[in-house]
């Protein structure tokens, strides 16, 4: 194969909160300015709970970052911002639209380093968003467990709470917050209030079959 026309690859950063995804994201990226290359990094507006303009982890790392939103226009610029980069660093990926996965391969067709990281589970125990597609379509995965609050177990789920008791189920999917209102959870110790109201709408889902 021509070296000029090299495919890059996606690599995906997963697992609930608290578990070092944007720790690891900026290790990579880290690793990747020590060989000389160049490195776009981009966050979605949504993840406001420090820097607007930085990817900011939970043990005080921080990294520039570009900040984009939902809006096609800005999806697409993203292309043009990674044009002479060789490593793209995306953060909290699960809160992108659909759109952003052909961006990402357009990328990857260029020869483009992809790393993103992002939460593989909503709240409910759900995969989020597109996570389900990017997981299939990289290739490299690396799932990270967090440490349970509760029994010390690994963690796989994150936990949201309101005044103290588990989120309802029917609860907005995106809450953007920390440690205030989310922990991470094993599966033992993960809670979710199924309201009447989720089992009614089973129920109609059973019907409908």
């Amino acid at each position: 194969m021509d070296i000029l026309n090299k495919k890059g690859h996606l690599e995906i950063i997963c697992g609930s909160m608290f578990s070092g995804k944007t720790e690891e994201l900026l290790r990579r990226l880290k690793r990747a300015e020590y060989a000389k290359q160049n490195i776009l990094t981009i966050k979605h507006q949504i993840d406001d709970r420090r820097k607007s303009t930085y990817i900011t982890s939970h043990n005080g790392q921080e990294r520039s970052a570009c900040n984009v939103n939902n809006e096609q226009e800005n999806i697409n610029k993203i292309l043009e911002l990674a044009q002479d980069v060789h490593v793209i660093g995306i953060d909290e990926i699960q809160f992108f639209p659909t759109s952003i996965i052909e961006i990402i391969c357009k990328l990857i067709e260029k020869g483009k380093r992809v790393i993103a990281a992002g939460l593989d589970l909503d709240f409910r125990g759900v995969p989020f968003g597109i996570i389900p597609t990017v997981l299939a379509i990289a290739d490299e995965v690396t799932k990270l467990k967090a440490i349970c609050v509760i029994c010390g177990k690994d963690a796989h789920h994150t936990q949201r709470l309101v005044n103290g008791n588990p989120a309802k189920y029917d609860d907005p999917i995106i809450l953007v917050g920390a440690s205030e209102c989310y922990q991470a959870r094993c599966r033992n110790c993960f809670q979710i209030d199924k309201t009447a109201q989720f089992y009614l709408n089973k129920k109609t889902e059973n019907i409908n079959l």
